[in-house]
């Protein structure tokens, strides 16, 4: 009989990541994830052109300036990650930092620097401040929800994907006002520090620590088995969902504002798509250099290479208003991210079919 006991499940045949390697193919829903994305962003914009007032409804429904949809949302997406964590792959992640390191840098040296370097390269011209702001924003802001939905789907380390998302969940509170500040330079940006703790407290912190207490105590209550085998299927379809309707979500709140600019949105695509394909191939190569293993490859090339675009966007909302600039560029890589992280999940599988990486033990 094979064991499936946590200590040896991240290797087991009966481990999802697993048996996915081992052929299984993804689901419809998956497949053609990047349809149902395209047509969520679309749902937004039609909701935000044929009911007036959604924008200024959703973005009233807060508590201390935090969003209640987009933190309900986030949290779903989260929660289903979270009851991956294995205990006996965090103390092997201690052995080799590597990855972390790497991660760690690229999202706070790496990313920031590449983004302000091309918004003002290329959105240097009058008018454009807020533009500046917005890709300074997102370049500062390295990912702790999303990437947890990538990381699952590409068959990651998801591990080392919490642990890297907590690391930057901690930085963050310190980090992401003074690097805004320091590169916005001359644009003397204020951001609100009490609010993006309180931010990511709600969106990582929240989410992690029901987690890991809901997963001890239906484990002790109804066993491991029911755990894996019922429990984590069910709710793990939750977090697909919960990325589609933030989608439409964040875009019903800036769709107005998105159609009436179509210049700047050509303006700003450019800055940061230039930045993601520097940042991405960065981090590819870095981590063949590094000759990490595949499931550490691609969580270091995926968190390296993604932004929190919640915290930008709401920070951009709070700082100019709903319907701004700065609110439009910051959505506007969010509408970017979700495509480009989506191709850069099939990208490593790709590259782990041609060999790119080392191989993982039974892989």
């Amino acid at each position: 009989m094979v064991n499936t006991s946590s200590s040896s499940s991240i290797e087991s045949p009966s481990d999802p990541a697993t048996k996915s390697e081992e052929g299984k193919s993804i689901s419809f829903f998956e497949k053609f994830l990047a349809l149902w994305v395209v047509l969520c962003m679309a749902a937004g914009i039609f909701l935000s052109q044929t009911v007036p007032q959604i924008s200024e409804t959703i973005d009233s429904w807060q508590i201390g300036g935090i969003s209640i949809p987009i933190g309900i949302c986030l949290f779903l997406m989260m929660y289903p990650a979270v009851l991956n964590i294995k205990a006996s792959e965090l103390k092997n992640l201690k052995d080799n930092p590597k990855p972390i390191l790497l991660s760690l840098f690229s999202n706070w040296i790496i990313a920031p620097i590449v983004g302000a370097g091309l918004a003002y390269l290329f959105l240097g011209g009058e008018g454009n401040q807020q533009l500046i702001v917005a890709v300074i924003l997102l370049s500062s802001s390295p990912c702790t929800a999303m990437v947890l939905v990538w990381g699952s789907m590409a068959e990651g380390n998801q591990e080392q994907n919490v642990v890297n998302t907590s690391l930057n969940t901690i930085t963050i509170m310190f980090l992401y006002a003074p690097i805004v500040t320091l590169l916005a330079g001359i644009q003397n940006i204020a951001v609100d520090r009490l609010l993006l703790v309180i931010s990511v407290l709600v969106f990582i912190g929240l989410p992690i620590i029901l987690g890991v207490i809901s997963k001890r105590i239906l484990i002790s209550t109804k066993g491991e088995n029911w755990f894996n085998d019922v429990y984590r299927p069910v709710v793990g379809k939750i977090s697909i969902v919960a990325l589609l309707t933030t989608l439409i979500v964040l875009f019903s709140l800036n769709g107005d504002v998105i159609l009436t600019n179509p210049d700047k949105l050509l303006l700003i695509s450019v800055p940061l798509l230039l930045g993601f394909v520097i940042v991405v191939g960065f981090n590819i190569l870095a981590t063949r250099l590094l000759k990490f293993k595949y499931r550490q490859a691609i969580i270091s090339v995926i968190i390296g290479s993604s932004s929190h675009f919640e915290i930008a966007i709401a920070t951009a909302i709070g700082m100019y208003g709903v319907g701004s600039l700065a609110a439009l560029g910051t959505t506007m890589g969010l509408f970017w991210e979700v495509p480009i992280m989506l191709g850069l999940v099939y990208l490593g599988k790709y590259l782990r079919k041609k060999g790119y990486w080392l191989r993982d033990p039974r892989v």
